[in-house]
């Protein structure tokens, strides 16, 4: 997974150096960055599990796929930019049915309100293409009116409310790579 840079940005992957872990636990122990995620989200509380939830993105590389910081050129955190397999709920997919590929973020406070997350997630999406990815979903609770407009900035399609993702009611999102022939029919 490539470092990417956009006008104000830059993602890469993220490291076990103290300054990372010492912002994920930042972020990831607030209630208001944790709320919409998951069915029961809980805020992390210990340096351990923020060593842990990097550990666990790092497994998830695979060429475009990964989790990578957000940051400003300087290195300042910002956040968290996903493009990774989706689990299925354990009722959805019939065996043999291939992975979606979600794209996501999570930003810290501090950080909102300024286009950072479409800004990241926009600027994966060519590494996507290129990587013959040919469509990217998101999901995000249906309270989430924030990650519902970054969907629509960045051009993805609302499908409506899906239980077929994280065994939970999500707002389903969808764009298809352009060499695919647009947005889908079916969703």
């Amino acid at each position: 997974m490539t470092p990417v840079q956009t006008a104000r940005l830059t993602l890469r992957p993220f490291t076990t150096d103290a300054d990372d872990l010492a912002f994920v636990l930042d972020m990831y122990s607030r209630m208001e960055v944790q709320r919409y995620l998951g069915r029961n989200p809980r805020v992390l509380t210990d340096p351990a599990e923020a060593r842990a939830l990097v550990g666990r993105w790092a497994s998830l590389e695979d060429g475009a796929l990964g989790v990578r910081a957000i940051t400003t050129h300087r290195g300042d955190r910002l956040g968290v930019l996903l493009l990774k397999r989706i689990p299925w709920s354990a009722d959805a997919a019939a065996p043999g049915t291939p992975e979606d590929i979600e794209i996501g973020w999570h930003l810290h406070p501090d950080a909102w309100g300024s286009g950072y997350a479409a800004e990241a997630a926009a600027a994966v999406l060519p590494e996507a293409w290129a990587a013959g990815i040919p469509r990217i979903v998101a999901v995000t609770n249906p309270a989430n009116v924030a990650s519902q407009g970054v969907c629509r900035r960045i051009g993805m399609r609302a499908l409506g409310p899906t239980d077929r993702y994280y065994d939970t009611t999500c707002e389903l999102f969808e764009l298809v790579a352009p060499a695919a022939g647009g947005a889908r029919a079916d969703g």
